[in-house]
């Protein structure tokens, strides 16, 4: 059983849900992502997803945009990505981690090169972008023996085959994205999640969890009650933004927002 399956059984007898930030590595600089990392669990985060930064980002908008190129600027790679998870790895052995990007660069690795560095790394799940099931048998088979977990989005559009493909070849979660567009666009509409959310559950098992559009505590608590795991990312990362000469500000402002969508959550 992988770490974020058993993160999702744990959560499940306990009636929680998870609460998931996106971040991208290496924004505002290198030094800053792990010990993030660190303060983000101890706020009771259940599960981190790292943003390998990249150069054309074609499904985040201008916010996490503009986080890959300072990310890039600062050399960060895949493999930097990878080391750094290491560090983490020295003092968290429990908390899933989750890479999130594309695949140009896993490419350039190699798919089995990949995966050994990504299991040498304590990766629990994988979420490539632009890997549709159809084209992911290659290298979710080399994930799978390694125990990382292979994870999807699915789009407002998507259809209840679209759900059964995907659910056939997926581990973890399943990812909805809630809002049409780019990532930190448009307006989430609850109505139009709940009735989404029903009929992906009448076609899989695995947790689903909601991001993209989700900025405030309000709206985490109102996916919370609907989902299995709510993920933010760009209203994380407009915190640094907004404070880059001062990325303590950030951090803290980055830890009172997952505070109070935590205990928005848990009510």
């Amino acid at each position: 059983m992988s770490r974020l399956t058993a993160k999702f059984n744990d959560l499940k007898k306990r009636n929680r849900c998870a609460l998931i930030p996106f971040i991208t590595v290496g924004d505002p600089s290198p030094e800053f992502t792990v010990p993030l990392m660190h303060a983000m669990v101890e706020v009771g985060v259940d599960v981190i997803e790292l943003g390998v930064p990249f150069s054309d980002p074609m499904a985040d908008g201008p916010v996490i945009q503009r986080a890959s190129e300072r990310a890039l600027g600062q050399q960060m790679s895949l493999r930097k990505v990878l080391e750094m998870v290491k560090v983490f790895r020295q003092t968290d052995q429990k908390t899933p981690v989750v890479l999130m990007g594309y695949l140009n660069p896993i490419e350039i690795l190699g798919y089995q090169n990949f995966a050994d560095k990504a299991y040498d790394a304590d990766i629990d799940g994988v979420l490539t972008v632009d890997l549709p099931p159809e084209e992911a048998a290659e290298c979710s088979a080399l994930l799978n023996e390694k125990n990382i977990d292979t994870i999807f989005l699915l789009a407002p559009n998507s259809t209840a085959d679209r759900v059964k493909k995907m659910d056939a070849i997926a581990q973890g979660y399943l990812y909805y994205v809630s809002v049409k567009g780019v990532t930190g666009a448009g307006h989430l509409d609850i109505d139009e999640v709940d009735q989404k959310l029903t009929m992906i559950q009448q076609h899989t098992n695995l947790p689903i969890a909601v991001g993209f559009g989700v900025k405030t505590a309000q709206t985490a608590q109102m996916i919370a009650q609907r989902a299995d795991a709510v993920v933010v990312g760009s209203a994380l990362i407009e915190k640094i933004e907004q404070n880059l000469e001062n990325p303590e500000q950030a951090k803290q402002e980055i830890i009172e927002l997952l505070h109070a969508m935590r205990q928005a959550m848990d009510r």
